[in-house]
């Protein structure tokens, strides 16, 4: 048996993955790649520093920030594959994109920096860098977060058809619905002075894992279910795609999308009143 007739071992899924993932779009891949790289040592600093902010470790919130921008960044380079044809290859497009890659790295210097600095990066009127760095960041934070409403945009309505009906429709709406709440939520977050309402002031004791307050309102929780709307929504639309006829499908996803602003809707609402998001779990 020759060399070239040894059948060879086809490439792994994983790897498949991943290459499609770095050939839908390079930039944010990249960035994910990078994010997920800075991870480590974030990690390291949450185990060998000791500091506490709000009651818990000093660095958890980098490394919260930094999950949620690798999830943020790396949905938005799968769902490219689904972007009008030639639109990531457009100079106006390119030159967003790294504007958007721009403001995470802005983001992340400035949250990382304040960890390291022992202080607190939002809400942080006592020191005067800090407060007038705080408006700038937010003015960044939607511009990243406009990609969303842009990719949404363009695959509701020049989406190159390689999607069914039912879930291109949940994929856009879900992306436009990401960028609105997440804008509205957040502007009720940066008119405050944190994120407590009828609260103690501590993160310690807050739920599993999110760290929502368990003895208040905590605007936190809106801002979280607006982010994940470009998730939550495609999933519906994952479900209900083989299923029925193609309008009763979009009609479902419609009901979904109505449906999940309420709950955005319910979240605010009730933390603002100084409610906690799930009192059956407040102890």
């Amino acid at each position: 048996m020759t060399a070239a007739s040894i059948p060879t071992a086809p490439p792994s899924v994983l790897a498949g993955f991943v290459s499609e993932f770095f050939r839908r779009e390079p930039l944010f891949a990249s960035a994910t790649l990078v994010l997920t790289i800075l991870l480590a040592p974030l990690l390291v600093a949450h185990s060998v520093d000791g500091r506490l902010l709000l009651g818990i470790n000093i660095w958890t919130k980098p490394i919260k920030f930094a999950v949620a921008l690798i999830v943020y960044l790396s949905t938005l380079a799968w769902f490219a594959g689904w972007l009008p044809a030639g639109m990531t290859s457009q100079r106006g497009y390119r030159i967003f994109s790294r504007v958007v890659v721009a403001c995470v790295v802005a983001e992340m210097i400035w949250i990382v920096g304040a960890a390291a600095a022992g202080t607190a990066s939002h809400f942080n009127y006592s020191i005067p860098l800090m407060k007038a760095v705080y408006p700038v960041m937010g003015m960044l934070a939607i511009i990243l977060t406009s990609a969303s409403f842009v990719y949404g945009r363009a695959i509701w309505r020049e989406g190159n058809n390689q999607l069914n009906p039912a879930l291109q429709l949940s994929v856009a709406l879900g992306l436009v619905l990401t960028f609105v709440t997440t804008v509205v939520a957040a502007s009720v977050l940066a008119s405050g002075t944190g994120h407590f309402v009828g609260a103690s002031a501590s993160d310690a004791g807050g739920l599993a894992l999110m760290g929502w307050s368990r003895t208040g309102g905590d605007l936190r929780v809106a801002h979280f279910f607006a982010t994940h709307a470009m998730h939550a929504l495609p999933i519906v639309g994952l479900l209900v795609s083989p299923w029925g006829h193609r309008a009763w499908a979009r009609y479902c996803v419609v009901v979904a999308a109505v449906g999940y602003l309420l709950l955005i809707g319910y979240a605010l609402v009730g933390a603002l009143m100084g409610q906690p998001f799930l009192p059956a779990l407040v102890l």
